[in-house]
C-alpha cells in the first residue's frame, strides 16, 4: 500500500511541470470524470464497433482540461489496457485501443472512430 501511494505521488509530482498543484489536481479530477463518462456512455450505448470512438472521446475530453487531464487519461488508459492484457485480451486489440487513446489525447477528432449509426446522443 505504501509503495503504491509513493508511486502515485511520484507520478503526480512528475506530471505537475511548473504549474500549481491545485490546478493540476483539479484538471486530473475533471479528466478522470471525462474518462468515466466516456466509459459509462460506451456501456450504455452497447453499440457494435464503437469502443475505439469512446476511447478516443474520453482521452480527448480529458486532455482538453490541461496537463492534469491528459495525465489522468494516460494513467487510466494504460492501467485499463494493462489489466485487459493480463486477462488475456489480444495484443492487437490492445494496440488498436492505445492508438485510439493516443489519437484523442493528442487533440485529434474522436469522430474519426465514430461508427455509422451511433446515436447522436453520444
Amino acid at each position: 500500500m505504501k509503495l503504491s501511494i509513493g508511486l502515485l505521488f511520484c507520478l503526480l509530482l512528475l506530471g505537475v511541470d511548473g504549474q500549481s498543484w491545485w490546478s493540476f489536481v483539479k484538471e486530473a479530477g475533471q479528466g478522470s470524470r471525462d474518462m468515466w463518462r466516456a466509459y459509462s456512455d460506451m456501456r450504455e450505448a452497447n453499440y457494435k464497433n464503437a469502443d475505439k470512438y469512446f476511447h478516443a472521446r474520453g482521452n480527448y475530453d480529458a486532455a482538453q482540461r490541461g496537463p492534469g487531464g491528459a495525465w489522468a487519461a494516460k494513467v487510466i488508459s494504460d492501467a485499463r489496457e494493462g489489466i485487459q492484457s493480463l486477462l488475456g485480451h489480444g495484443a492487437e486489440d490492445t494496440r488498436a485501443d492505445q492508438f485510439a487513446n493516443e489519437w484523442g489525447r493528442s487533440g485529434k477528432d474522436p469522430n474519426h472512430f465514430r461508427p455509422a449509426g451511433l446515436p447522436s446522443k453520444y
